[in-house]
């Protein structure tokens, strides 16, 4: 399970970059509603792609990931 402080940590953490992010777009035309849209698209396959990092590393045997790092 996350552990929530930490969570509440990084939220704040990008409070401010995130809120910069949207007014940048929606000062460049955008209209607000397809910001926040096209902002919880990015965060939802950014969260599907951690999602299959962590189910992929984590249904490999070790051995199985060493022997794959040594032919990179």
């Amino acid at each position: 399970m996350p552990d929530m402080n930490q969570n509440l940590t990084c939220r704040q953490a990008l409070a401010s970059a995130f809120q910069a992010l949207s007014d940048e777009a929606v000062r460049a035309g955008w209209p607000e509603g397809d910001v926040a849209l096209a902002l919880a698209e990015l965060a939802e396959e950014r969260v599907i792609e951690m999602t299959a990092k962590v189910i992929t590393e984590g249904s490999m045997h070790p051995q199985f990931i060493a022997a794959g790092n040594r032919r990179s």
